[in-house]
């Protein structure tokens, strides 16, 4: 080896020493700043469960739940079980909606239109409305179906659909990407189509991170009150019409959170409490499902 050759040798052991301690001291700080992003999310989520929490589970009884009309202002007389009901009628439906055509949307921009002309289309458009604020969701629902048929629950369900697929699209487009290729060439090496890896080995595998997704766009929407007051509208009383008003709680939470009246004001926080622990049901029961389905 010539004297040269040696020199840069000891030069790129010199540089790479002299490295090391940076890198290291640069990897301790991103942890660092990483739980501490970390700590500082969940100490917010805990602040707001227990803000909730704390004002809503005075007004949190059998009595409320399942009274099927609103009290008169001022007045304790009257629960939001119907709201209970309308509410789940409405995510209902956008879960019919959006559901069925996110997950087949997603399959086909991850297994088959990969690349093409109109997988670009639907990208583009899904993040043009991830970025559309929910109240022209609801202008869009009540052009398209509350102008000609009126309020309803229908409608709201569209209205919340629209607001959700998106979510839906991108969501279980990227949980099919994580997929590993070599398992999509192992399934076709032995002799299978595409659609049979697709149905038999990538949607079972992706599925959790699927079902993801889709609570997340459900809570997205369950929230949600400026889309439902151009569909579902409201009502007073108890209704189970899918074509017609329906009182949900985050137009309850709405309208009772703004009125100076203290009652409706303990019934609007039991109501945002009722809506999270929705969310949470839903979660731990399609996790459970999951989790059956894949032992």
């Amino acid at each position: 080896m010539s004297d040269s050759a040696r020199f840069i040798g000891e030069e790129e052991k010199i540089d790479i020493s002299s490295i090391a301690p940076i890198r290291n001291y640069s990897s301790r700080f991103l942890t660092f700043l990483s739980i501490l992003c970390v700590v500082v999310l969940l100490a917010s989520l805990s602040w707001v469960l227990w803000d909730v929490a704390k004002e809503g589970v005075n007004k949190l009884n059998w009595y409320n739940l399942t009274q099927i009309r609103y009290p008169a202002p001022g007045l304790e007389d009257g629960g939001f079980g119907h709201a209970i009901v309308g509410s789940l009628m409405v995510l209902s439906t956008a879960a019919v909606i959006s559901f069925p055509f996110g997950i087949l949307a997603a399959v086909y921009l991850s297994e088959f239109g990969r690349g093409t002309r109109l997988a670009y289309l639907v990208k583009f458009s899904c993040n043009v409305l991830t970025g559309v604020p929910a109240i022209l969701c609801g202008l869009f629902a009540y052009a398209v179906v509350v102008r000609g048929s009126g309020f309803s629950a229908f409608s709201g369900g569209i209205a919340t659909g629209v607001l959700m697929l998106p979510i839906v699209i991108r969501s279980t487009e990227e949980a099919l990407l994580l997929v590993s290729p070599d398992m999509r060439l192992a399934s076709v090496g032995l002799g299978s189509t595409r659609f049979q890896t697709t149905m038999r080995i990538v949607l079972p595998t992706a599925a959790p991170a699927i079902v993801t997704g889709l609570i997340v766009a459900l809570a997205r929407a369950a929230g949600e009150a400026a889309p439902l007051l151009f569909t579902s509208f409201n009502n007073n009383f108890w209704s189970t019409d899918l074509f017609g008003p329906v009182a949900t709680l985050p137009v309850m939470t709405y309208f009772f959170a703004i009125i100076p009246f203290r009652p409706q004001q303990q019934l609007a926080w039991a109501g945002a409490l009722v809506l999270l622990a929705m969310v949470l049901v839903a979660s731990t029961i399609s996790r459970f499902v999951v989790h059956k389905t894949k032992k």
